[in-house]
């Protein structure tokens, strides 16, 4: 099976962050890695391979060098894309005659992607079980419901720009009146548990069209969900085909970028610093080794790039513009909602030129702010290098995305060789690579 298909594979059984992280921490127990538990001490041995979760929606994996660490390797993504959420007493009635799903924007989506396409119900139930709450992951493996367009005949403004109303135009229908109180039910029938044991829900819609290669030549791939699993599948998957190093390989995968990654499971809390602390006690490494092992590290924070759009190629900046099927990208931005800097680009550069990957160079158009990601925001609470980087894609935060079939063992290629990188900081911007 090759890389896009394993990932596509990946994609379509992941329509959540719980189940993105779940299907992670299995690949990584598959390959040797052992689970530690954030709320007990952790019994670690060098030369061993670890991961941990949080919130069930983050995870951090690593692998311990035989010694004390010099620095860090660290590649990071996130586990969510925008979506729906359903609210806490999730139907609402309609003309008597319908039940629909009560649900709200999660991130910044292309809403009108989400209409007249099979979607599903997906997340995790919180259950009381004896005397225990526990969580279970849940999948509504059928076609329950769609978000139905309005006909050109009632709307004929429809196709000159139209202002969608979350409230009004993006609630999923469900079904007739009878179907009156089976959301919750559904959910709980899927996984397998009683529905009046439910005491708190993290539900969403999912698009249930599978991913797939396409194009004469098998050169792209779409699906949902790319942005940003594209990037964390590559990251897990990389740092278990990394080689032994002296340095200290991360791989975090965070959660709840696409609403600014604000919570305990997001980038800008404590998760890394936590997990880092915790190696560091394991080798006894007081704060100033820290200090240095920090400061001789990098971060590839990896999330994908808009690519030139075939029909509007005017929206990307004339000259720093990028191509799905032509390599990593390496994202800059003067106001630094991308954390590259010219080190942690040359340094990214030189380990994938010896990789034999191809690069290329991405900036929004001056006057197009564009977006962010989670480089930046890490980077307050473990203070290391890094570099924005990602896969070039066309209709980020779609329902369909679509993204270059060559690119993505390419990132797997660069992430690998980053793992094992062997870099050292000789002084502040001076680095030796090999």
């Amino acid at each position: 099976m090759s890389e896009n298909e394993r990932f596509l594979s990946f994609i379509d059984q992941a329509p959540t962050a719980w189940h993105a992280v779940s299907l992670l921490a299995k690949r990584l127990e598959e390959a040797g890695f052992t689970a530690l538990n954030e709320g007990e001490r952790w019994r670690m041995e060098a030369g061993g391979r670890y991961y941990v979760t949080r919130n069930q929606s983050a995870l951090i994996a690593f692998i311990l060098p035989e010694k004390a660490p010099e620095g860090m390797m660290i590649a990071a993504a996130h586990s969510d894309s925008p979506t729906f959420k359903l609210k806490m007493d999730p139907e609402l009635g309609a003309c008597d005659r319908y039940t629909r799903v009560n649900a709200e924007p999660y991130g910044g989506m292309l809403m009108y992607t989400w209409l007249d396409r099979p979607l599903s119900v997906a997340g995790r139930l919180v259950v009381r079980e004896g005397g225990e709450v526990v969580s279970r992951l849940v999948r509504c493996d059928r076609d329950l419901c769609v978000i139905p367009s309005v006909a050109i005949h009632m709307n004929r403004e429809a196709n000159n720009g139209y202002a969608w109303k979350p409230n009004v135009d993006l609630l999923p229908l469900w079904g007739s009146e009878q179907a009156a109180g089976s959301v919750l039910a559904c959910a709980a029938e899927a996984a397998g548990v009683d529905p009046e044991a439910i005491v708190g829900h993290d539900l969403y819609l999912y698009n249930r069209v599978p991913g797939r290669v396409w194009g004469v030549k098998d050169e792209y791939i779409s699906g949902g969900r790319l942005d940003d699993l594209e990037c964390a599948w590559s990251c897990a998957e990389a740092l278990i085909a990394a080689a032994p190093t002296d340095r200290l390989p991360v791989c975090c995968v965070f959660d709840n970028e696409e609403v600014g990654s604000g919570t305990r499971q997001g980038a800008d809390a404590g998760f890394l610093g936590d997990v880092i602390e915790r190696v560091c006690d394991f080798y006894g490494m007081d704060a100033a080794d820290r200090q240095r092992m920090v400061a001789g590290s990098l971060m590839a924070s990896a999330d994908n790039a808009h690519a030139v759009h075939p029909n509007h190629p005017e929206y990307s900046d004339p000259a720093n513009r990028v191509w799905m099927n032509k390599g990593i990208v390496i994202k800059h931005n003067a106001r630094q909602k991308y954390i590259t800097d010219a080190v942690s680009c040359g340094l990214f550069t030189e380990i994938c030129r010896a990789a034999d990957v191809p690069v290329q160079h991405f900036s929004n158009r001056s006057d197009m702010p564009g977006g962010s990601t989670l480089g930046n925001l890490a980077v307050r609470h473990v203070a290391v290098p890094a570099v924005d980087i990602g896969l070039a894609q066309l209709a980020m935060h779609s329902a369909w995305e679509t993204a270059g079939a060559l690119d993505l063992p390419l990132m797997l290629r660069a992430l690998t060789a980053f793992y094992a990188a062997p870099l050292t900081l000789l002084g502040d911007g001076r680095y030796r690579l090999g």
